[in-house]
C-alpha cells in the first residue's frame, strides 16, 4: 500500500534528551525534529534541519520509535514543523497515544487546524531575526492561555521591541512568556537585568542543552 502524503513527514532527527527551554526545561523529552523551514533567521542553530530534506518516514514508524524511549514528554520542532502536511496527523497520533505534546513553531502558520491537546510554544520573531514581519496576526487569537510565547533576543533594541509588543497585546497576562538571549549575541546577565528592569512578567529562558553539551552539538 502506498502511504498518503499526510501519513509521511520529512524527519531530520529523533532523539531523547533534556528539554532545554520553556516551562518544562530540565525534564527528559523526546524530540522529533522535522526538516524544512519557511523562514531564514539570522541566528538559526538548526540549519541542517531547516535547509535539509531529511528522511521520509511514516508517522506510525515515528510514534513507534518514540514509544521505545518510555518518556511521555514529546516535542515537535524543526525547522518549522507545521509546514509539513503530515505534521497535523503526527501530532494527533501523539496526543491520542497519551503523550504530553509540545510544538515549537514560529507563528507564521495558522494554528487553528492543529490539535488543541498539544501545547504550542510560539517563537515571535524580533526585528533582529531578519523575519520580524512573519507572525500571522490571527494567531494572537488562536493562542490559548496554556500556550507559551518566546522571544529570541539579539540586542537591547530587540528586547525593547518584545517588551512593547508584550504590553500592547497583554501577552504576559495570558501566557508563560520566555525571553531567550541569542547565543553569542546577548549575555545572559545583561538579559537578566533588562528583564528585571522591564516590569514584564516574563522568564529568562537559557538554552540549558547548549550549556551542557555546547552550541554545536546535534541530537541533544
Amino acid at each position: 500500500m502506498i502511504a498518503h502524503p499526510v501519513d509521511l513527514v520529512n524527519l531530520a532527527e529523533l532523539f531523547l534528551s533534556i528539554q532545554g527551554e520553556g516551562s518544562r526545561a530540565g525534564l527528559p523529552c523526546v524530540f522529533i525534529r522535522l526538516s524544512g523551514c519557511n523562514l531564514d533567521c539570522s541566528y538559526c542553530d538548526s540549519q541542517y534541519a531547516a535547509r535539509g530534506e531529511g528522511e521520509r518516514k511514516k508517522i506510525s514508524v515515528i510514534t513507534g520509535r518514540v514509544g521505545r524511549f518510555g518518556v511521555k514528554l514529546v516535542q515537535l520542532t524543526g525547522g518549522e514543523p507545521l509546514i509539513q502536511p503530515g505534521a497535523g496527523p503526527l501530532l494527533r497520533m501523539l496526543c491520542d497515544q497519551g503523550y504530553e505534546a509540545l510544538v515549537e513553531t514560529n507563528g507564521s502558520v495558522d494554528l487553528k487546524p492543529f490539535d488543541p491537546r498539544a501545547k504550542y510554544i510560539v517563537d515571535i520573531k524580533t526585528p533582529g531575526s531578519g523575519a520580524g514581519e512573519s507572525f500571522l496576526e490571527s494567531n494572537y487569537e488562536n493562542l490559548r492561555d496554556c500556550d507559551e510565547v518566546k522571544f529570541v533576543v539579539t540586542s537591547k533594541d530587540d528586547f525593547d521591541w518584545a517588551v512593547a509588543l508584550t504590553k500592547q497585546r497583554g501577552l504576559d497576562k495570558r501566557h508563560t512568556l520566555l525571553f531567550s538571549p541569542a547565543w553569542g549575541l546577548v549575555k545572559p546577565e545583561d538579559m537578566a537585568q533588562w528583564l528585571i528592569d522591564s516590569g514584564v512578567e516574563g522568564r529568562l529562558s537559557l538554552q540549558i542543552h547548549k550549556l551542557i553539551w555546547g552550541p554545536d552539538a546535534t541530537g541533544v
